[in-house]
């Protein structure tokens, strides 16, 4: 099997206290596989920029990209994935620097890319109930599964969450969705979901566990929903059928 070009790219805002452990948890597989980290630090008034550029001295493989202000996560993600592709990335996953997402997981969930066996990954939390196991608020775990029950219905697809922040993509699969063009919303990642069922892309789903702490959560959720929907009334109307 020939070796592709992994890049992980960190959206962090506000991200001084989580980043470095986040790196100490990535796997030394990862590093072993030659993968490049790009942290796209998005306009942080804290150390992050700092703590970034720290780590980026002690580790020739991490690169960091400076948002000059705050632009939000869908544009960060914009950010590091049009770097990575101009960089001649054949795989690009997604990892948020709070540490909520596991960054132990990252050969399990790159493994189906690797073998070219899907084009997109997502690391579902409601898949074996790991949401509720790993303490996701019932609120919000409902909140979740009806959404995604909307967005199935809209998008004929059958997938278990569009809310999952843990995402891999192929090449073909960035070059295949304008996602420059998606919305700045923090429901890019379901719009890159919903574009990829539309290209006929092949999707898969790896369950993750859910791990709620102290982590500072930039989402509105009640913002969010109304985000959601929207998206989904808009595709009604067409307005992704490009």
């Amino acid at each position: 099997m020939v070796q592709k070009k992994i890049y992980v790219v960190i959206p962090a805002y506000q991200a001084a206290l989580t980043l470095e452990s986040v790196f100490e948890r990535v796997p030394r597989e990862i590093y072993e596989k030659g993968a490049r980290i790009v942290v796209v630090n998005d306009g942080s008034s804290d150390k992050t920029g700092d703590v970034a550029r720290k780590i980026a001295q002690s580790r020739p493989n991490v690169e960091v990209i400076d948002h000059p202000q705050n632009r939000g996560y869908a544009q960060a993600q914009k950010t590091g994935f049009s770097y990575a592709l101009a960089q001649g990335a054949d795989t690009v996953a997604l990892l948020h620097a709070d540490g909520q997402y596991a960054p132990e997981l990252l050969p399990r969930l790159l493994a189906p890319l690797e073998k070219d066996e899907a084009d997109v990954v997502i690391g579902s939390r409601m898949l074996e109930r790991g949401a509720l196991k790993g303490g996701m608020p019932m609120y919000k775990y409902i909140a979740n599964k009806a959404l995604t029950a909307i967005e199935n219905l809209a998008y004929g697809l059958r997938v278990s969450e569009y809310h999952s922040g843990y995402m891999l993509y192929s090449r073909r699969c960035l070059e295949a969705i304008p996602f420059v063009r998606l919305s700045d919303t923090f429901h890019f990642d379901g719009e890159m979901i919903m574009m990829a069922g539309k290209r006929k892309l092949r999707i898969r789903e790896i369950a993750i566990p859910t791990r709620y702490a102290d982590e500072k959560s930039h989402l509105k959720p009640v913002q969010y929903g109304f985000d959601v929907l929207k998206i989904v009334w808009q595709n009604y109307r067409g307005k992704y059928e490009f």
